[in-house]
């Protein structure tokens, strides 16, 4: 017979609760806000363990040559998940930030050299999304990999080794079926469409009568520079240079099945897809907004000291929100977009094809 199970039991609170041992005490020192510091941190990396969970779940998912419309309604329920985590992060700034600065330095020197730098579990994660090592922000020119220790170590390097989120949305991409139907270019019949709207634009600017010539002039300009940036959809050479320069990196047809999801997303079979591109976005935006607010948090609670890891704390945290972002191409998107009403019609046996039969009969196209 199975033995009943004990809250407490099943939780493990015995360990769980006597994981909170204060440095301050130990030096007899104690302060109180100590144990508000420990608690917020451990919650934190409880946090990020189910992000990884949830992460290793949808990497399972791209790791398949076929992905489903059920698998990819699965992935975006796990990184639902992760997203609604990531507003708890966020709002557990508010909870520390009921410590004063003057609270944290009754106990800050006993942290030294501990800081965030360390946490392998956060790093895990950004790894994961697709952060590349050369885009970090660094600090005395050292990678990220020097402030971990043993097996944490070792776990981040056998991750910078694999594919990322971002690599595997990259090869799905590319092998999504909506670049081409038959005797229907989507290509072309958008680029006419761009070509339409932005001469569309350039009438509206020349016959403007209340421009002067130099105004004028420096928004055909402008209308030309937006006019040469779509030519990164339609010319792959246009788009290999931008991204050999770091412009772009998504590959040229992932940015397009990227695109063509956006501007077409109300069609059924594109529905999850899109809610899927989006989550990623608010992913970015997310962790974007919680590397911010902890900048803030640090600026308020030790000004212009230097960080119990060795770091210029605010300056360094600031920089990483600029910079530590994955799925900046998704962003961008928008860059390509047009007005619904000059969005190509797409024949009706297209608009068929979009609807849920559509993976019935094209199992083996994703």
């Amino acid at each position: 017979m199975r033995k009943p199970v004990y809250y407490g039991e099943y939780l493990q609170l015995d360990k769980l609760l006597d994981c909170q041992q204060r440095e301050s005490f130990s030096a007899g020192k104690p302060a109180h806000d100590e144990m508000l510091f420990i608690i917020v941190h451990q919650a934190y990396e409880l946090w990020f363990k189910q992000i990884l969970f949830e992460l290793d779940a949808v990497m399972d998912i791209f790791r398949k040559s076929h992905v489903s419309e059920s698998a990819v309604a699965q992935a975006v329920a796990h990184l639902t998940r992760v997203e609604e985590i990531q507003k708890l992060l966020i709002h557990q700034i508010d909870v520390l930030e009921t410590m004063t600065p003057l609270d944290f330095l009754d106990f800050r020197d006993f942290l030294v050299p501990a800081s965030g730098f360390q946490s392998w579990q956060f790093r895990l994660i950004e790894t994961t999304l697709g952060l590349k090592q050369e885009k970090r922000v660094t600090f005395g020119n050292m990678s990220y990999l020097e402030r971990l220790q043993g097996a944490d170590r070792e776990r981040l390097e056998l991750a910078e080794t694999r594919p990322s989120l971002f690599d595997l949305l990259e090869k799905w991409l590319e092998r999504t079926p909506f670049l081409s139907f038959k005797s229907f270019e989507f290509w072309d019949s958008y680029r006419q469409a761009v070509t339409n709207m932005l001469d569309g634009d350039r009438d509206l600017i020349a016959s403007n009568p209340t421009l002067s010539s130099e105004e004028r002039q420096k928004q055909i300009d402008m209308l030309e520079r937006t006019r040469a940036e779509f030519a990164v959809l339609f010319d792959p050479a246009a788009h290999a240079k931008l991204q050999s320069e770091g412009a772009w990196r998504l590959s040229h047809k992932a940015l397009q099945a990227a695109l063509l999801i956006q501007l077409y997303r109300d069609q059924p079979i594109l529905h999850m897809p899109y809610k899927l591109l989006s989550l990623l976005m608010d992913i970015d935006e997310n962790f974007t907004t919680w590397r911010y607010r902890h900048s803030l948090m640090v600026l308020r609670m030790i000004g212009s000291k230097i960080g119990t890891g060795g770091s210029s704390g605010h300056d360094y945290l600031r920089q990483t929100a600029r910079t530590h972002k994955v799925f900046g191409d998704l962003f961008a998107m928008s860059t390509f977009f047009i007005p619904r009403s000059d969005l190509p019609s797409l024949p009706a046996d297209i608009e068929e094809s979009l609807n849920f039969h559509y993976t019935a009969t094209h199992k083996k196209a994703v």
